[in-house]
């Protein structure tokens, strides 16, 4: 079968970016599970839709409003549809129970397939293999949308969002965490999850961290945490046993990447996703990307904003209007600066350009400079960068136009 657009991913980004690409061509939108909404259904805490709505929404609620435009659209929706593999001529293979194997011609695709969470061997932690160990995305599942509980007493390796998030909800519940741990000597998750999941509720954070050992044969009955030094080794004589009976993994977030890397798309080793110019497309032509699979977004309204750039020229691809001259100038990190997204700028379309970025290192009072050639483009001030927290920088497109050199993003106090 053929068709203009195909968005793979049915979580926020995809239905943004399926919704933005149908006002212009056909689409059709593949998700492989039951429902549209990605993980949002079961994110019930507050804290979405802040910037887009300008108000405190739930998980739920932000999906909500999406999948009701995408119901009443001419979108051409597949649940339960795996997509196998993709070319770089935007051949899809995919199956599903109804059609069984299905291929795919589009003009235009845009992955949108969120990301994973890292889990206990991808982390090297040592130890027994019993029951009571869980991702804090699973935990998260099991308690808000299965009404299971899965522990009473509970430690916390991690401070990425999701974690803090359910350090706060087990103690909701009526569980005991004992503490969160973190191997870094900062946390991991924003500074609004830290007070109001932590702090407000009186959960230890321990920086420099970690859990060395894991005990219990069939349910697991405790922990060794231990301090690491600056080259994250354990001290010897810090390890401390802590009796628990689950232990909540919140370790980091890996974009999904396998059908990216499949089509031969140049990677970015600094983000785990694709290398993407200002219009999130690839570097295979008509190929585009968006949110989590990109790079991990701190809210839910950024995802939302990328995804509707990638349907947006998406769409103007699959008309017709994607063969312009591209001069593909490198966007470099520069002092203090992890990464940068987008890679590189193309110039096939005259638009305003949001650059993220994050830091290295934490910094106050730093200024942000993007330049070209020694000429500064755009300068911005903030008062605190901190590593686990995004930094957006704003290009007005008729900065973007005189650039002929690669571009440099630089934090400097």
């Amino acid at each position: 079968m053929k068709t203009d657009v195909v968005v793979i991913g049915g979580g926020p980004a995809g239905l943004a970016a399926a919704l933005k690409a149908s006002e212009r061509v056909e689409v059709m939108l593949l998700e492989r599970g039951e429902e549209l909404g990605g993980i949002l259904p079961q994110c019930i805490h507050h804290g979405f839709g802040n910037f887009i709505f300008q108000k405190m929404l739930t998980g739920p609620e932000y999906a909500q409003h999406y999948v009701d435009l995408v119901k009443q659209s001419s979108i051409d929706v597949r649940t339960e549809t795996m997509v196998l593999s993709l070319d770089g001529n935007c051949r899809i293979m995919a199956t599903n129970p109804r059609e069984g194997l299905v291929e795919i011609e589009a003009k235009a695709v845009v992955l949108a397939m969120g990301c994973r969470e890292r889990t206990r061997n991808q982390i090297l932690l040592p130890g027994t293999r019993p029951a009571g160990i869980y991702t804090a995305g699973t935990a998260q599942r099991l308690i808000n949308m299965d009404g299971l509980m899965p522990g009473k007493r509970v430690v916390i390796l991690g401070s990425g969002d999701v974690g803090l998030i359910m350090a706060r909800r087990f103690t909701l519940e009526g569980a005991e965490v004992e503490g969160v741990y973190e191997l870094m000597p900062f946390p991991g998750g924003l500074t609004r999850n830290v007070v109001q999941c932590l702090h407000d509720y009186d959960i230890p954070l321990h920086l420099s961290h970690t859990v060395v050992d894991i005990r219990g044969q069939r349910r697991l009955e405790g922990v060794v945490v231990a301090r690491v030094d600056e080259s994250f080794t354990p001290v010897a004589g810090t390890e401390r046993f802590i009796p628990c009976d689950c232990l909540i993994l919140a370790v980091g977030l890996i974009p999904e990447n396998e059908l990216t890397r499949g089509c031969g798309i140049e990677m970015d080793g600094r983000t785990g996703g694709p290398v993407v110019d200002e219009c999130m497309e690839t570097s295979v032509s008509g190929i585009f990307a968006c949110g989590n699979v990109v790079h991990v977004h701190d809210v839910v309204d950024d995802v939302s904003l990328s995804a509707e750039r990638a349907g947006m020229c998406a769409a103007r691809h699959a008309e017709g209007n994607g063969e312009k001259v591209r001069r593909n100038i490198p966007l470099l990190p520069g002092e203090n600066v992890r990464y940068v997204v987008p890679q590189r700028l193309s110039g096939a379309e005259s638009m305003p350009i949001t650059l993220y970025l994050r830091v290295m290192d934490a910094a106050e009072n730093v200024n942000i400079t993007v330049s070209s050639g020694g000429a500064l483009i755009v300068e911005k001030k903030e008062r605190v960068v901190r590593p686990p927290e995004m930094v957006k920088v704003e290009l007005p497109a008729e900065s973007v136009k005189n650039i002929a050199g690669e571009v440099r993003v630089d934090v400097r106090k």
